[in-house]
């Protein structure tokens, strides 16, 4: 290390008083310009914000609002440094600062850019496209991941280490990290899979295995799901992938088929009408669309009518209130006609033998 009398022999050090005022003075007003004009974005990104349509300039200047003070102070460090004579290590040592400084606010812009980004296209997602939801998190992490590695490679890269020999180091590194975590990177590549494939999104109404509930959030490494009794069930992704998941989301019509008996003393002309009488219910009732009912079977102690029908909707709660509608309007047609619902029953016959003695 260069000892305190061959740093006074730097041509830095040989700049009069004077040239020293005059670099500290273009320093501070420098820092106090730069530091006055990001408050004037802040305010005018603030001004922006209370709009409700989205301006050009609102990104941009949310960006720039972000700029750190450390960035402002090597800024003004190397705008004084005009004033000076240097020798060429001293501007070495000041560009490689400044390189330094520009690479990682460089890398909070773009963090802040992005991040911008994804929160406007989530805002619009809300109203427009469930799909897009629950990928941004994972594209913001993906992001941020990406920013912050250039900039730490580039900043390495400016303080002389031979960055080809340490990628090829965490390459082979990474192998041994990659068995230690494979369970953390088998969710991170599911939930990349879900990204991609989108098998379901934020908002739609799954059942795996013994589990009901909503999709709430897609996350990095598992899945939250709103069940109907109220708590919150969280499935790794690697898991979720690999089982049998039925989406109700996706599903544009239900598909409803009941049973109706009614009892053995129905008289035969009745009978042939019943198809008919459920068939008039049902395409009086709205969003249905009727499929077939027949005269099913003789059964155990009642004659069994089968009706298909179609709700064209996948609200749970508009199927129970047409059923509901198709059920006590069949209740009242057949109390019209007289035909009787049967229920279990069971005869007993008794034959009397007479013994003559």
């Amino acid at each position: 290390m260069p000892d305190l009398r061959e740093l006074s022999t730097l041509p830095l050090f040989s700049n009069s008083a004077l040239a020293w005022l005059i670099a500290l003075a273009l320093a501070s007003v420098s820092l106090l310009a730069l530091i006055g004009l990001r408050t004037a974005v802040r305010r005018y990104y603030k001004r922006l914000q209370t709009t409700p349509e989205t301006e050009i300039l609102e990104i941009p200047a949310g960006v720039l609002g972000r700029t750190s003070l450390p960035f402002f102070l090597v800024v003004s460090l190397a705008i004084g440094t005009r004033a000076l004579t240097v020798g060429p290590d001293s501007q070495r040592v000041f560009s490689s600062m400044f390189t330094i400084a520009f690479f990682w606010q460089a890398g909070a812009w773009a963090a802040a850019a992005t991040g911008a980004w994804l929160d406007r296209r989530r805002q619009r997602s809300l109203a427009q496209d469930r799909t897009a939801l629950g990928s941004l998190n994972i594209i913001r992490f993906i992001l941020a991941v990406v920013i912050w590695a250039l900039v730490l490679l580039l900043t390495l890269d400016n303080l002389g280490v031979d960055i080809t020999a340490l990628v090829a180091g965490l390459g082979i590194g990474g192998i041994a990290v990659a068995l230690a975590v494979q369970n953390v990177l088998g969710d991170l590549f599911a939930s990349l899979s879900i990204t991609l494939d989108r098998p379901f999104v934020i908002g739609d109404f799954l059942v795996v295995d013994d589990v009901l509930g909503s999709v709430e959030a897609i996350g990095i490494k598992s899945t939250r799901l709103r069940s109907l009794s109220g708590e919150q069930v969280i499935l790794a992704n690697s898991d979720l992938l690999k089982s049998r998941v039925r989406n109700y989301g996706r599903m544009s019509e239900r598909r409803v088929l009941f049973t109706t008996s009614v009892t053995y003393e129905t008289p035969v002309e009745l009978i042939e009408r019943i198809p008919g009488m459920i068939r008039g219910i049902i395409e009086g009732q709205p969003d249905t669309r009727f499929d077939r009912s027949h005269f099913q079977k003789h059964g155990d102690f009642a004659l069994d009518f089968e009706t298909v029908y179609f709700v064209l909707s996948a609200d749970y709660n508009r199927y129970m209130d047409i059923q509901q509608g198709v059920n006590l309007a069949l209740h009242r047609e057949f109390a019209r006609n007289g035909v009787e619902f049967a229920y279990p029953t069971q005869k007993l016959l008794i034959s009397q033998e007479e013994h003559e003695h």
